[in-house]
C-alpha cells in the first residue's frame, strides 16, 4: 500500500518529482489518502483554513496527492487505463460552502457567510450523517487522478487537464475504467481528493471531502485506443469529457470526443454521429468550480444499437 508520508504526499504535479513506487503495465496499486485540505484529523469546529494540517503541507499546495506511480514502458502517445477497483472512504468527511471569494459564491452572494458540514460516514450501509440530521447515500470517488503537464515545473492540482487531474466527475466510481492520454514517459500518475458523495456540478466548490483508507487501481497501457482527453467506461455506460474555460467550450469538447467514439464504435460519418448523438446521448455538466469547468456526454448501454 501507498500511504500518505514523506516519500508519497505532494501538492502540485511535477514530471520532475521522483516516482514513489514503479509497476508494470497489469499491476495492482492500493493508495491510502490524505483529504483534499491535508487535514490531521476530523472537523472539530474550527475554521476549515486554520483546522491542523499534517506536518508534510507547506504553504501553496494544492490537494493532498499521493504517488507518484510509474508504469513502465509509457511514453507520450499513448494511453493509460486506470481501473478502478475499490474506493473506501474513512468514517468522517466535511462539506463547505461560502465563506470566500469565489466566481460561485458572488453569485450565491456568500463570500463573506460560510458553512461547515461535518458528516459521519458508514462505509458499510454507504450512508453519510451531518450534524443536523441531513442523511445521504454515499458513492465515493476520487476527484484527482491524472498526471502531469509534459512542461517543467510544478502545476496547480486544482485545475483540471486532458490528460487527468481535479476531474470531479462523479461517475469515476468503483467498477469504472479511466482512459487518459500519456503526457510524460513513465506516465508518473498521482491521486488525491476522495469524495464520500458529490452532485454533478459540484456546486459549493466542495463535495464531502474525506480521507480514503483504500483506493485500488489497476494500470494497463493501450495503443489501440487513442483519446485526447478523460474518456472513460462504467458498468453501463461510455462517457467522454471535456474541459474549458466556459460550460460551452467544455460541452462541445466533450461531444466532439463522442463523435469520434461513436464513429469509432458504429463505423458511422461525423454528420451521422451527431446525429444519433442527438437522440442517444445525454449531455451533463461535470463541475464549475475548478477554474477550468468540465461537462461529460454519456451514452448508455442499450440508448443505441446497430442491426436487426
Amino acid at each position: 500500500m501507498l500511504d500518505p508520508d514523506d516519500r508519497t504526499l505532494h501538492g502540485y504535479f511535477s514530471r520532475d518529482r521522483p516516482p514513489a513506487l514503479t509497476v508494470r503495465p497489469g499491476d495492482t496499486v492500493t493508495f491510502r489518502t490524505l483529504d483534499c485540505w491535508w487535514s490531521a484529523g476530523r472537523y472539530a469546529g474550527e475554521p476549515v483554513p486554520d483546522r491542523p494540517r499534517v506536518p508534510q503541507y507547506r504553504d501553496g499546495y494544492g490537494h493532498a496527492l499521493t504517488g507518484p506511480v510509474e508504469i513502465e514502458g509509457a511514453t507520450p502517445g499513448q494511453t493509460l487505463e486506470v481501473r478502478i477497483d475499490e474506493v473506501v472512504p474513512a468514517a468522517w468527511g466535511t462539506t463547505v460552502a461560502g465563506g470566500w471569494p469565489s466566481g460561485p459564491n458572488r453569485r450565491y452572494h456568500l463570500e463573506h457567510d460560510g458553512v461547515v458540514h461535518a458528516w459521519d460516514l458508514d462505509p458499510v450501509a454507504m450512508t453519510g450523517r451531518n450534524q443536523h440530521g441531513h442523511t445521504v447515500p454515499l458513492r465515493p470517488f476520487m476527484g484527482v487522478m491524472g498526471m502531469p503537464p509534459a512542461e517543467p515545473g510544478e502545476h496547480s492540482t486544482i485545475p483540471p487537464r486532458a490528460h487527468g487531474g481535479n476531474i470531479d466527475c462523479k461517475e469515476l466510481v468503483a467498477g469504472t475504467t479511466l482512459l487518459l492520454p500519456v503526457p510524460v514517459d513513465g506516465a508518473l500518475f498521482s491521486v488525491g481528493d476522495g469524495h464520500a458523495a458529490q452532485g454533478d456540478g459540484e456546486v459549493s466548490g466542495t463535495a464531502i471531502e474525506c480521507p480514503m483508507d483504500r483506493v485500488t487501481l489497476t494500470f494497463g497501457l493501450r495503443d489501440d485506443f487513442p483519446v485526447s482527453g478523460p474518456v472513460a467506461r462504467t458498468g453501463d455506460a461510455w462517457l467522454t469529457m471535456g474541459l474549458g474555460d466556459t460550460l460551452d467550450d467544455a460541452a462541445y469538447a466533450a461531444l466532439d470526443a463522442m463523435f469520434a467514439l461513436l464513429e469509432r464504435l458504429h463505423g458511422v460519418r461525423r454528420a451521422d454521429a451527431v446525429a444519433l448523438a442527438s437522440v442517444a446521448v445525454d449531455l451533463r455538466v461535470t463541475q464549475i468550480v475548478n477554474q477550468v469547468v468540465g461537462a461529460h456526454a454519456v451514452l448508455r448501454d442499450g440508448a443505441l444499437t446497430t442491426g436487426g
